[in-house]
């Protein structure tokens, strides 16, 4: 697994902007950007390519679907930083602001600086974007433990489709499953047929199922972080 880079843990509708003094960032709207930021055992990546939206009853959340580090283009005001470039990491619990991420690397000679704010919090959550500061620390460190998880089904059945749809690491209902699966591969779906797959590759280790307090369930797919997942 350390010779392949693989992704550990997606926060959406997040906030970038310029560590210390605000300064204007390329593209942004007084100075900030919102997207997706990505964490891989190898990179932090912020996206905000193929932006999407959502209207929640409380806020507008702007982010980018990622489901394969691979597929991020180096375009645009998106941001590569490798983690042995890191200089400090620390996450801010944002007792008054929200929950956020400050991050300083090297870029040749020069020191640059990010913090990346969270919009999504809530007390369900078990953890923010503050707690993946001693993660990282731990990567540069190489004594984060990563656990290796079955191989993921092909493409071309039912539970390799939803494994793809769910490879943004994002805790979705069945019906958003089969809606997704069904957008991107042009099928037709028995949502009892989404249901048993889901539950299946939860079986396997592949999926994480979660019955919230309402009493619907949701998966999402599994970290390597095993129980540091983020």
């Amino acid at each position: 697994m350390q010779d392949e880079e693989v992704m550990l843990a997606q926060e959406q509708g997040v906030i970038m902007r310029e560590a210390g003094e605000k300064k204007e960032l390329e593209g942004g709207l007084g100075g900030e950007l919102e997207g997706t930021v990505v964490l891989t055992n190898r990179r932090l990546i912020f996206v905000c390519t193929d932006e999407k939206q959502d209207k929640l009853r409380i806020m507008r959340l702007v982010y980018s679907d990622v489901e394969d580090v691979k597929s991020v283009p180096s375009t645009g005001g998106n941001l590569f930083v490798e983690l042995s470039s890191i200089d400090s990491v620390k996450g801010h619990a944002g007792h008054i602001e929200r929950p956020s991420l400050e991050v300083r690397w090297r870029d040749g000679g020069a020191e640059r600086g990010r913090v990346f704010v969270e919009r999504m919090s809530g007390r369900s959550r078990r953890r923010n974007l503050n707690d993946w500061g001693a993660v990282i620390e731990r990567l540069k460190a190489g004594q984060q433990k990563l656990i290796q998880l079955p191989k993921s089904p092909g493409a071309d059945s039912l539970d390799g489709k939803v494994m793809i749809v769910l490879g943004d690491m994002q805790k979705k209902g069945v019906f958003e499953i089969q809606d997704e699966v069904e957008e991107q591969f042009k099928l037709k779906l028995d949502p009892d047929d989404v249901q048993a797959t889901c539950d299946k590759l939860a079986g396997s280790g592949l999926l994480q199922r979660t019955l919230d307090p309402s009493g619907d369930t949701y998966y999402h797919k599994r970290s390597p972080l095993g129980d540091d997942a983020l």
